[in-house]
């Protein structure tokens, strides 16, 4: 090979590898180009939405009430077999810790953090606060026995380690109707009359997925006729379905309260009409709640199917019915699957919605028919306990990721290879 030739090979080659170089640098600079774009939405999610919820799901292991009240103790109970009764430093560790949180404060923190373990430990430690031991006085823990046997029983001093933990799953079990058995350790269920919030959660589901299932029920035709009018007759009528949205919510659950009633108009229509002798009770119960919550929902299975409504063309059932299909049966088996796509979405939202609603189920509702969102705000609002609060909420959280994982493999486009 001459040395021209080779020549051209290197000067091609050198001439490549520039090139590369160059794409190389301009795929990067279009790359940060693009992440400075993004940024600011970026940090707005972040700030505005991945800080509040890593907040909540942290404040559900959160536990720092015993272990800032009783470090001595805690240190001093690292040394104890944990099976006899604790030696005398410990007991002089917790009168120091107890007169240290009574000076600053601490005490009702305590005495609420203890008591989630075993209700008798508010008392407990009620009655140690009353008289404490002296510091001359000749054994600590004689005296605090002499009060009560609770300081002599082992499974005492467990529970206050337990509690002690920075983190611990009391909340997260008692969530799901389990608790930490104070005498033995063991993770044991709630005993019947004292669980609540499973059953809670079946009826949050319960009522979102009856309401979910209306909602479509009743927005599907609607949506049709809709998809069927011509589009400024449409624009109009879309503007009554987004109607609603321009009065609060407040106002339109309080309308729903004045239409129910007994004396309300839906009530006297019917005895005029004939249909009933009797008002029939529609408020502070789950069908008014059911009724507020379907058509404050509504909108919201309207919209997306009404969307994927008007891109369908009607030739498809034109089609099949020309082929010797009944109307219906071409309508179920040319029309209905391909909105399969706007249900989906619209259904999905509403579930979304409904499983979190307070305000409706709270007004419209009788005891029996709150959702697991009214015990959050009692949680943070009465009881100032925020560990429980957001345990309960983080069921929402998991549910709503759960339902976009389930939504996203089924609307997940098939993969054309494995088709093949």
């Amino acid at each position: 090979m001459s040395e021209v030739s080779l020549t051209a090979i290197d000067h091609s080659t050198e001439k490549g590898a520039s090139l590369k170089q160059r794409l190389l640098r301009a795929e990067g600079s279009y790359r940060r180009r693009s992440m400075l774009l993004i940024a600011p939405l970026l940090i707005f999610l972040l700030i505005s939405f991945v800080f509040p919820i890593g907040n909540i799901l942290w404040k559900s292991f959160d536990n720092p009430e015993v272990a800032r009240a009783l470090p001595t103790t805690l240190l001093a109970l690292q040394d104890w077999d944990g099976e006899s009764r604790p030696d005398e430093k410990v007991f002089v560790a917790l009168v120091k810790d107890l007169k240290t949180a009574k000076d600053e404060g601490q005490i009702p923190s305590l005495i609420k953090r203890l008591g989630y373990e075993d209700g008798r430990y508010r008392t407990l430690l009620t009655m140690a606060l009353r008289k404490l031991p002296d510091d001359g006085v000749e054994s600590t823990g004689r005296a605090l026995i002499a009060q009560s046997t609770l300081w002599a029983e082992p499974s005492t001093w467990r529970s206050i380690q337990r509690a002690g933990r920075t983190l611990t799953a009391y909340y997260v079990l008692a969530a799901f109707d389990h608790q930490v058995d104070a005498q033995s350790g063991d993770i044991v269920e709630l005993p019947k009359g004292q669980a609540l919030y499973l059953s809670v959660l079946m009826r949050t589901l319960w009522m979102a997925l009856v309401v979910t299932l209306l909602c479509v029920l009743f927005g599907y035709p609607v949506a049709y006729w809709l998809a069927r009018q011509p589009s400024s007759r449409a624009n109009l009528w879309l503007i009554m379905v987004l109607l609603p949205f321009w009065t609060s919510l407040l106002v339109r659950t309080a309308g729903w309260i004045v239409l129910l009633q007994n004396g309300g108009l839906i009530n006297h229509s019917m005895i005029a009409l004939g249909l009933i002798d009797q008002p029939l009770q529609l408020v502070f119960n789950r069908v008014g709640v059911y009724i507020s919550m379907t058509h404050i929902l509504l909108p919201f299975v309207i919209l997306p199917l009404y969307a994927v409504m008007k891109g369908i063309s009607p030739n498809y059932v034109r089609a099949a019915v020309s082929l010797g299909a009944h109307p219906f049966r071409a309508f179920w088996s040319a029309y209905v699957p391909q909105t399969f796509a706007g249900v989906t979405a619209g259904a999905l939202l509403v579930f979304i919605m409904a499983i979190g609603y307070y305000i409706t189920p709270a007004l419209l509702g009788g005891p029996g028919d709150q959702m697991l969102s009214y015990f959050v705000a009692f949680y943070t609002n009465t009881t100032i306990n925020w560990g429980m609060a957001a345990a309960l909420g983080s069921q929402l959280l998991i549910i709503v990721l759960l339902l976009y994982w389930v939504y996203s493999r089924v609307t997940r486009p098939a993969n054309p290879a494995q088709r093949a």
